[in-house]
Formats: C-alpha cells, sequence, structure tokens
C-alpha cells in the first residue's frame, strides 16, 4: 500500500513535467525543525503544521485519508509546507517516534507513514499484550524498555522493511538523548494555545481551533491557497 502510494505521486509529478508544470518535487525537500520535520517548500507561502501521536487512531486516519491529497496537490508543486510534530501519550507512541526518527531527515516521512498505515496491525498486538510484556514496558532503563516495545509490537519488522537491520533500530532506540528530546518538545507543545488533541493543526502557526480532521481542515486549507 504504501509502495503503491508512492509510485502515485511519482507518476503525478511526472505528468506535472511533462504538461510544462514545475520540475521540482518539494515532497523530497525534508529538514529538521525545532523537534520537528519540515516537508517541502521553506519559502511556501502557506505552512501547515500537524500535530500527531502514533498510538491515536484518529491521526491514522488522517494520513490514510490525506496523506496524498496534501503531498500531491500542496507540498510537491511548492505551494504550501507541512511540518510534522509528536504529541507524545505514553511510551509505545515514544517508541514509535524515536524509530520514525531514525536516521537522516529524508527517511523520516516514509518512516513516518509506515506507521500511521500499519497502525492497526501493531495496536491490536498492544491490545493482546500480556501484563508480564506490558511489565517491560514499564519498568528498567530506558532503552530497555523502548527495545521491548519494539520487539513485542514488530516496530522491528517496520524497520527492516524501511532499510534497517536490528542493529541500526537498536541504535536508535538506545539514544536515550534523542528520546528526552522529543519528550521534552512534545511536553512543549501540548502546552500551546489551542492544542487539546491529536491530530491538531496549525495554519502559518496559528491553532486552528476545533479542527481535528481531514474533513473540516481541507476547506480552510483551500481557503488560503486559492
Amino acid at each position: 500500500m504504501i509502495f503503491r502510494r508512492i509510485a502515485m505521486a511519482m507518476l503525478m509529478a511526472v505528468g506535472a513535467v511533462a504538461l510544462g508544470g514545475a520540475t521540482t518535487n518539494w515532497n523530497n525537500t525534508v529538514a529538521r525543525v525545532d523537534g520537528g520535520h519540515r516537508i517541502g517548500n521553506p519559502d511556501a507561502a502557506v505552512k501547515l503544521t500537524e500535530y500527531v501521536s502514533y498510538t491515536c487512531s484518529h491521526c491514522a486516519d488522517f494520513t490514510r485519508e490525506a496523506q496524498d491529497a496534501l503531498k500531491a496537490g500542496y507540498v510537491m508543486p511548492g505551494k504550501m509546507s507541512l511540518e510534522i510534530r509528536h504529541l507524545i501519550r505514553d511510551p509505545v507512541d515514544l517508541t514509535a517516534a524515536v524509530l520514525a526518527n531514525c536516521g537522516p531527515a529524508g527517511k523520516f516521512p516514509l518512516n513516518h507513514s509506515a506507521f500511521m498505515l500499519g497502525q492497526d496491525k501493531w495496536m491490536e498486538a498492544a491490545r493482546k499484550a500480556t501484563k508480564a510484556q506490558q511489565q517491560r514496558w514499564y519498568s528498567g532503563e530506558q532503552a530497555a524498555r523502548r527495545r521491548a516495545i519494539a520487539s513485542d509490537l514488530g516496530f522491528y519488522a517496520i524497520m527492516e522493511r524501511r532499510g534497517y537491520s536490528r542493529a541500526d533500530a537498536d541504535r536508535c532506540l538506545n539514544d536515550d538523548a534523542t528520546a528526552e528530546q522529543i519528550a521534552k518538545v512534545s511536553d512543549r507543545d501540548w502546552k500551546k494555545p489551542g492544542i487539546g488533541g491529536t491530530p491538531s493543526f496549525a495554519i502559518n502557526d496559528t491553532v486552528l481551533a476545533g479542527t481535528h480532521s481531514w474533513n473540516l481542515l481541507s476547506p480552510q486549507l483551500a481557503a488560503r491557497l486559492q
């Protein structure tokens, strides 16, 4: 499914070139910014910020419904940049965020998609986890907790499909400094006025009150991009 989405975006980019459209695919421009990742033209007039949690089912729904439309219609031609920021809710969420951030910035968008689009499967594993498994998630040193979560929920397999060996994934899971920074930035973002749940959105740094889904966000973006 992920590769089909990528192929569709590539075909749309080729079509734009063939019709004399823009030759730059801004989806390929990714940068780490203040604890998040910005995808797209840094000088775009419209800047969308998406505040998400990997254990939030509505966030996964948003990714499935909106990801292709945002990247192909808005980000790719440079009309809009998309910044993805983490709102951490629990240790499972933090573990997924650490792995999504594993490696260079350019790998983040598809790492992020892999966890969001695979959420149904690994959250089902989380719901079926034994008490002994859950105890490993909440006791012991922090890196060991993250490795236990990754093992129990199939995160290593997700990362392997993204080209990471188990050793690669463990290096990121063992990075306490990165995990602490992600949690610190998340704590700060949770306190921003208007952030009351996930997903939440801001356009040009203004949080959109009561907007937590694609059907509510879409017309607001369209109005700004006319």
